[in-house]
């Protein structure tokens, strides 16, 4: 086996590559569009089954170096942090405690359903969890920080299930979130009722802003100062002990500044919610994509087919079957509703980065939704975490 590893300059420029034949793919195949699959899956897809190829004809492995695509998720959710304003946090008020109880409530039954899948294969209820809420919901980063707890419990191949669960959700999050909401959105003739606003951003000025080299740096300035903010305050968390993602705290410090820093200072130029500031937070987001889909190794998933496909297979439907009876009419079964539906499915089984880029096919394809672009990244990128954290311990003791 021959081992190529590409480094982060290349894989940043590879990245962008792939997002390019993913657009590319977009413009030529109709049904790609019609079911709101985002360019950087599409072409991210497309990269991951060429690496599959090297690995099973030429016996080459290929693995990137990823530092640049973690820094473009930090500035994503930094991004989204400096849009949201307390007053739209008002208005998501009952939406979002909704979204977040629901969401909250399937952390549980992800592990269920599981649970109930590995009973049904003859496998230890412990790799059910690791099909559950630890790799789908949780993602890459939870699967490998707890495979550790997992091995403890007599599962010595926890890392490898728990990447493996990771990578085939990522897969079908990206895939099933355009699908269903352009079936909510046809059967119930749904339409965006804010025409005024950019894609996700709720926005008053688009047509006199002018977008230059100035309203650029202007906004890698402020997300630099709330990232360097964001990672002192999260360095300090961590030697307390109390540990979270740094794009939370980015995240988090960016709501505040937004708010605060506009009204203390009056005479400055903020960039919240300006053609600038959704330039670079759509770079960040459709390179982040592309290069997390390019990188799946897809032959590790190989070794573990069958069982485990099967509880991903079960996993798939009961989060379209959540989606569709539970999720949509709680959430009002509005246009909004099926926005968030997309994203549920992309965060659900894969990553907010995904339920963000579902949201956005979807939005471009039928008009805006702001509220959402509020009320997801809160609910998933703080609320989850913490919470997912106490159910699988729970599930272990179990």
């Amino acid at each position: 086996m021959t081992e190529i590893q590409i480094d982060s300059f290349v894989a940043y420029t590879l990245g962008i590559v792939v997002y390019f034949v993913g657009v590319h793919l977009n413009r030529k195949v109709t049904v790609l569009r019609a079911y709101n699959i985002p360019e950087p899956v599409s072409g991210g897809l497309v990269a991951a089954l060429v690496t599959l190829a090297l690995y099973v004809l030429a016996n080459v492995e290929v693995s990137f170096e990823l530092d640049t695509r973690d820094r473009l998720l930090v500035y994503f959710f930094t991004a989204i942090g400096l849009n949201a304003r307390v007053s739209d946090l008002i208005r998501g008020g009952k939406p979002l405690a909704i979204m977040l109880v629901l969401t909250l409530s399937y952390i549980v039954v992800q592990n269920v359903v599981g649970m109930s899948g590995a009973s049904l294969v003859g496998l230890p209820a412990e790799i059910g969890i690791l099909a559950g809420s630890t790799s789908l919901i949780g993602g890459h980063g939870t699967a490998i920080a707890w495979a550790p707890d997992f091995v403890a419990q007599g599962i010595p191949n926890a890392l490898e299930i728990g990447v493996a669960s990771a990578t085939l959700g990522l897969v079908v999050a990206s895939l099933i979130g355009g699908p269903i909401a352009k079936l909510l959105i046809g059967r119930y003739r749904l339409k965006s009722s804010d025409e005024k606003s950019v894609v996700g951003i709720g926005y008053a000025k688009e047509a006199t802003e002018t977008l230059n080299h100035m309203s650029i740096m202007r906004v890698i300035l402020v997300l630099h100062i709330a990232i360097i903010i964001g990672w002192l305050i999260n360095d300090a968390l961590s030697r307390s002990g109390f540990k979270l993602p740094l794009f939370v705290t980015c995240l988090l410090t960016a709501i505040v500044m937004s708010n605060t820093v506009p009204l203390i200072f009056r005479r400055i130029t903020w960039p919240a919610r300006t053609r600038a500031l959704a330039l670079v937070s759509d770079f960040s987001l459709g390179l982040f994509l592309a290069m997390s889909l390019m990188s799946m190794q897809l032959w590790t998933v190989a070794g573990l087919a069958g069982p485990l496909l099967l509880i991903l297979l079960l996993q798939t439907m009961a989060a379209v079957l959540f989606i569709l009876f539970v999720l949509f009419p709680a959430m009002g079964k509005d246009y909004q509703a099926a926005v968030l539906s997309a994203g549920f499915g992309g965060f659900a089984l894969g990553a907010t980065p995904t339920a963000i880029a579902n949201m956005t096919a979807v939005t471009k394809a039928n008009g805006p939704a702001p509220l959402a672009f509020i009320i997801l990244p809160l609910v998933a990128a703080f609320f989850v975490d913490i919470t997912n954290a106490f159910v699988i311990r729970a599930a272990l003791a179990l």
